[in-house]
């Protein structure tokens, strides 16, 4: 059983699902960040959340009703290098799913792959929670993951936006950026920071993820988010990614609807075509070629 953790305070449960959004996802979507919790399954301490039990059936059901085809499972920090709920969802549903997982970054070339075969393709770096990679394991594992064509995936602050400009691209490997890079949305803050976004996207194997604004900014309807989408959408169409970020952890206050959200991202992109390239093809390319 996991330890207490009287800094770890319990996340608010997820909304249900009370409505469809306004127009259907294109069919097909690619959810590619999600996590998944298991009752018995031990947590991390120290951690910086305790969260709710939201497990690979109830996902399941979720994107079933809004017609998810695929999804890509992030493992959460609370579970630390323990990958076994993960593990279990992939084995699970192997055509379905995809995971990120977090490895220690001497983990042997056996073991990284066979999580190949089982539907791993990248590994998480997180530097906002406890039980996160560091970036200093970067260059470790890019070396250890290169070969299987594996991507890095960042949880970061935008203060460290620039600096992973400068270090990634020499790596080899493709990278993913998490919610935005979590720039701040308020007082339109984000225009000091997108630039540099831009700059980790104008690489080859640069993605970023247009995820979870509810992080980004405490103001209701999340003023700013669909000026950075759009943005984004009219200079790298290509190298975007959305997910739902359910269950929504790490939240004490006003859980988002994921039915207003999803409205707000497709009003945001607009275009069919290029709504198609981020909520499938450009997941499909990175995640599902094999």
């Amino acid at each position: 059983m996991s330890q207490p953790d009287s800094e770890a305070p319990f996340c608010l449960p997820r909304l249900p699902l009370t409505r469809l959004p306004n127009k259907p996802l294109p069919q097909g979507t690619i959810d590619t960040h999600f996590h998944v919790f298991r009752s018995d399954a031990p947590l991390n301490t120290p951690r910086s959340y305790t969260p709710e039990i939201a497990t690979t059936a109830d996902w399941i059901a979720f994107a079933d009703r809004l017609g998810i085809g695929r999804g890509i499972l992030v493992q959460p920090s609370v579970y630390g290098l323990d990958n076994r709920v993960l593990a279990e969802a992939l084995a699970a549903f192997p055509k379905r799913l995809r995971g990120i997982v977090v490895i220690d970054p001497e983990t042997s070339a056996e073991e990284i792959a066979r999580l190949d075969r089982l539907g791993v393709r990248g590994v998480r770096i997180n530097t906002r929670n406890k039980g996160g990679l560091p970036l200093a394991a970067a260059e470790k594992l890019a070396a250890a993951v290169r070969e299987f064509g594996w991507s890095l995936q960042f949880q970061i602050n935008p203060d460290q936006i620039d600096d992973l400009a400068g270090r990634l691209p020499p790596l080899g490997v493709r990278f993913v950026i998490d919610h935005l890079g979590f720039i701040p949305l308020t007082d339109r803050a984000w225009r000091e920071h997108l630039p540099a976004l831009q700059r980790l996207a104008d690489h080859v194997g640069g993605y970023i993820k247009l995820t979870a604004p509810y992080r980004l900014t405490r103001d209701r309807g999340y003023p700013g988010f669909a000026e950075v989408v759009r943005a984004l959408v009219a200079s790298h169409p290509e190298k975007l990614l959305w997910g739902s970020d359910w269950p929504h952890t790490e939240l004490w206050s006003d859980m988002p609807d994921d039915a207003d959200l999803i409205d707000g991202m497709q009003d945001a992109i607009g275009d069919p075509a290029l709504a198609r390239k981020i909520f499938i093809e450009n997941a499909e390319a990175l995640f599902f070629e094999r």
